[in-house]
């Protein structure tokens, strides 16, 4: 995983920052390294969610995101998958097998 960082800012509910800040008590930690923790284990969790890997499969069959967005969001396995399905989906490629 990347060592770089990029600053982002957001407004969330006092009540969600509250426990946040709280939990970060607790562990010893400071908001934002809870705050990573929680976006890592969503979008952990997310990857394994065949609802929305087939909603990212989508976006990336519309040109949505790009293969290496796909490929941080699912696998590297799944996305060459999820490339070689759109590859067959392409018109030309069709066309090309029925010239066969």
């Amino acid at each position: 995983m990347s060592s770089e960082k990029k600053r982002v800012q957001f407004r969330a509910p006092h009540r969600l920052i509250d426990r946040t800040d709280a939990l970060a008590t607790v562990l010893g930690e400071d908001r934002t390294d809870v705050l990573v923790t929680a976006l890592r284990e969503y979008l952990q969790e997310a990857a394994h969610d065949d609802a929305l890997v087939q909603e990212i499969a989508g976006a990336y069959y519309d040109d949505e995101i790009s293969y290496e967005q796909l490929k941080a969001l699912v696998g590297a396995e799944e996305a060459a998958n999820v490339r070689v399905l759109k590859q067959q989906l392409d018109e030309g490629y069709v066309d090309d097998l029925a010239e066969l």
